[in-house]
């Protein structure tokens, strides 16, 4: 009750976040129903139906990290002093952001299985029913208990992944006011953020991952990783070298990141380049992994449209919707975690007012930040996708 009286009263932008995560919960529902339809429509293919479910999780994944983006910077879920004094401590918010979590995405699963029963002809007596009745396996009876555990899926996952991520979370302390607020030497600009350590392990994987695209397309050989829609041409090798490449882009991210943030601190900075570049390097854990996760789907954007841009696209709707879920999510989770970090240094911001730092600098500020990651993270896109989709051209 009090998660729901807390959505009640909560900003009109944090419901839209919300209603977002809850959109893309219920994408990824209908897509694991579909496979669900073609596993009973076609019970000798149960290989191709496993494998089509594998690649239903790429979306999963995305849409849980931007439910886990989206539940940290819910207000209603930010550890305050006074709310511990009423017994809401970092483990009962953290109880609270699952709970909020787990409400979105049972919504967006329960439009999603609405939606899967009407295309397929179950639901009538509204527009469009049956109108995918063949796509979505209409001809065989859809089990119970598998839909319900696939629609489950998202919400629990979701919630888990939240509690987890907020339950760590140190309190804030509380901020006298501006008036009120003596700034004293030790005070003017915090501790510089520990660097990064993934990003070895990151261009690794990616090594890794480059490399096994590249073995397992050589001579076309492998078996086919079956996409819902029209693309089951691709080794399956070569898919999971690209889940490499994605994972290791995700590694280095926040590596990367710091980097971007020393880089503009190189050659006789001044004060707007040495601010830009020490915010950058503390918010590198914040957006370094969203970032990386970007550079990941848009280098994968890239190399398909280099394969297929010029020809007949083997694209199904299934496999559009699963890319359009992958895109906006991992995008809406970038946004969402640089309006973390917004928050984050919020104080420091008005700390430099009150010291008597321009407005104009901080806005300069923050236009180098994303010039300088731009210059780093953009050359890193375009040479993974062109080395994906090298092997595939030859």
């Amino acid at each position: 009750m009090l998660a729901l009286r807390l959505a009640r009263g909560t900003h009109p932008l944090v419901q839209v976040r919300r209603l977002l995560v809850a959109a893309a919960s219920a994408g990824v529902g209908f897509l694991l129903l579909c496979t669900l339809g073609y596993a009973s429509t076609h019970p000798a293919y149960s290989t191709t139906a496993a494998l089509r479910l594998l690649w239903c999780f790429v979306p999963l994944a995305a849409t849980v990290q931007f439910a886990v983006a989206v539940a940290r910077t819910d207000p209603s879920t930010r550890p305050r002093p006074g709310l511990s004094a009423v017994g809401l401590g970092p483990f009962r918010l953290s109880v609270l952001a699952a709970v909020s979590t787990a409400v979105s995405c049972t919504l967006g699963s329960m439009v999603a299985l609405l939606l899967f029963l009407h295309l397929r002809g179950d639901l009538t007596g509204l527009p469009f029913d049956g109108a995918a009745a063949e796509l979505l396996g209409a001809g065989a009876p859809l089990p119970v208990a598998a839909a319900l555990m696939l629609l489950a899926l998202a919400p629990v996952t979701a919630a888990t992944a939240s509690a987890m991520a907020l339950r760590t979370r140190p309190v804030q302390a509380a901020m006298p006011d501006d008036d009120e607020q003596e700034i004293t030497p030790d005070e003017q600009m915090p501790a510089p953020a520990p660097a990064p350590t993934g990003l070895p392990w990151g261009v690794a994987l990616t090594a890794v991952g480059l490399a096994v695209e590249a073995y397992s397309s050589r001579d076309g050989a492998g078996s086919a990783f079956p996409l819902p829609g029209k693309l089951d041409t691709t080794p399956a090798w070569v898919l999971a070298g690209w889940s490499l490449t994605a994972i290791g882009l995700a590694m280095a991210g926040p590596g990367l990141t710091h980097f971007a943030g020393r880089l503009l601190q190189a050659m006789r900075p001044g004060a707007v380049r040495l601010l830009a570049g020490r915010m950058l390097m503390d918010e590198a854990h914040r957006i370094g992994r969203p970032l990386g996760a970007v550079c990941a789907v848009l280098s994968a954007v890239i190399a398909a449209f280099a394969l297929y841009g010029t020809g007949p696209r083997p694209f199904g709707p299934l496999t559009a919707i699963g890319a359009v879920l992958v895109l906006g999510c991992t995008t809406a989770t970038l946004l969402t975690s640089a309006l973390e970090a917004k928050q984050a240094r919020a104080h420091v911001v008005r700390m430099l007012l009150r010291l008597g730092a321009p407005a104009s600098a901080l806005r300069a500020a923050t236009a180098l930040r994303v010039a300088i990651l731009l210059v780093v993270f953009a050359p890193i896109t375009w040479a993974i996708a062109e080395l994906a989709a090298l092997p595939l051209t030859r």
